[in-house]
């Protein structure tokens, strides 16, 4: 059982109410229900892959963290403005006679939905693989492209 420190006095009550939520965060954090996760958790600790998006304007482009994760085993999709990466990490081989001193690296199938900001093209989507990265271009679907609209004069 991990004892939590609570301070009374000196530190905010801001900076108090953060740490409980952190520690709340921390003991729910692998609670799943059986429609998945309980919500309760705001930090991303522990989410994979870790993904950073952005946009060009024309295409959505998510880079993801994939290492040791063989390209042909990923399977992705991508259906109106979701994107769903799917995969598994092999388990890594020890020698029999070892034991861990520290393991932090998970392995395992994994599952990510990611919700875009505008509908996407599916049937456009490219993606692409190295080094560990996998780079997946999602161009915006015609009716989300910005268009510039001509200002008539009377």
């Amino acid at each position: 059982m991990a004892l939590i420190r609570w301070h009374r006095g000196g530190d905010d009550w801001l900076s108090q109410l953060d740490t409980m939520q952190r520690e709340m965060d921390r003991v729910f954090s692998g609670y799943r229900t059986p429609f998945g996760s309980t919500g309760l958790a705001r930090s991303s600790a522990g989410v994979y892959p870790p993904v950073n998006i952005f946009n060009d304007g024309e295409t959505f482009i998510v880079r993801a963290e994939v290492p040791g994760v063989e390209p042909a085993t990923l399977d992705m999709e991508a259906t109106g403005n979701t994107l769903t990466i799917r995969g598994e990490r092999k388990e890594p081989t020890v020698p029999n006679d070892s034991s861990y001193h520290r393991r932090e690296r998970d392995f395992g199938s994994f599952r990510r939905s990611l919700t875009l900001p505008e509908q996407v093209e599916s049937g456009k989507v490219v993606a692409t693989y190295a080094d560990g990265i996998l780079e997946i271009r999602l161009p915006f679907a015609e009716a989300a492209k910005r268009r510039k609209i001509p200002v008539k004069t009377a």
